[in-house]
């Protein structure tokens, strides 16, 4: 974990409520695609936590959904404002434990650190299959950003009015080879793909509450195949074989 300040250098909307979001610091602490950074928003106690989608030397990009009063005025901050961030948060994703054949699956906002982690498979020479899940077209954003990088798009829906009509899951069930997913998305789509009988492996990043976003708090605590875990320090991404779903009593 690195403390410094980042500077927004611009911000655009993707789409209905999700903005990019390009930052410029130091990324030094960045390491592995998957991982967070916790903003410092004027005026609030508690830092935002926010996937990142894509680093180079001395840039950041994020992608940024409305949820609540804090990223809504995150994503209408002017250019050129100063932002206290904690970088090179959580695990991110282990590239070397995925195997030559693999689908990259996102969820809405779930999409944002699969780019980066397309971007890195694909440089060092593997092939990319991604499938992305959205509400409606109009809710949809990266699909051109993925394919420029060289990778298969493949796209669903819930009313038809993009790719296939239904979820992603539906997706992954017609394609033959699908067996090891790196997933990111709502609770509910990672719990459905990993239910899929025929996914026997894969990384699934979680999302979860977090107050400090480095472990010391606890609070996103969930319990693994391993005992509890940390979202923010122990994950955010976990081996499907340690997921334990949690049952509503």
């Amino acid at each position: 974990m690195k403390k410094s300040v980042f500077t927004l250098e611009r911000a655009r909307r993707l789409a209905g409520d999700v903005w990019e979001l390009v930052l410029a610091g130091d990324t030094s602490a960045v390491t592995a695609p998957g991982q967070f950074v916790n903003l410092e928003l004027p005026g609030k106690f508690l830092r935002r936590p926010i996937s990142v989608c894509d680093w180079a030397e001395g840039r950041l990009t994020l992608l940024v959904k409305e949820a609540g009063e804090g990223t809504k005025e995150l994503v209408r901050l002017p250019a050129g404002t100063a932002l206290s961030t904690l970088s090179g948060l959580g695990n991110g994703f282990d590239i070397a434990a995925v195997p030559e054949v693999a689908v990259l699956v996102g969820g809405g906002i779930g999409a944002a650190p699969l780019y980066g982690l397309a971007k890195r498979m694909l440089a060092a020479g593997r092939s990319v299959q991604v499938v992305l899940g959205f509400r409606s077209k109009e809710d949809a954003f990266y699909l051109e950003e993925f394919a420029a990088l060289g990778a298969e798009v493949l796209a669903a829906s819930e009313d038809g009015s993009l790719g296939a009509r239904g979820f992603v899951t539906d997706m992954l069930n017609e394609l033959p080879d699908c067996r090891f997913v790196c997933a990111c998305g709502p609770t509910a789509m990672l719990k459905a793909v990993h239910a899929l009988p025929q996914i026997t492996g894969g990384q699934f990043s979680f999302e979860a509450r977090m107050a400090c976003g480095f472990g010391a708090c606890v609070g996103c605590t969930i319990q693994t195949k391993k005992g509890l875990r940390r979202v923010c320090k122990d994950g955010p991404i976990f081996h499907k074989e340690d997921i334990v779903w949690q049952t509503s009593p």
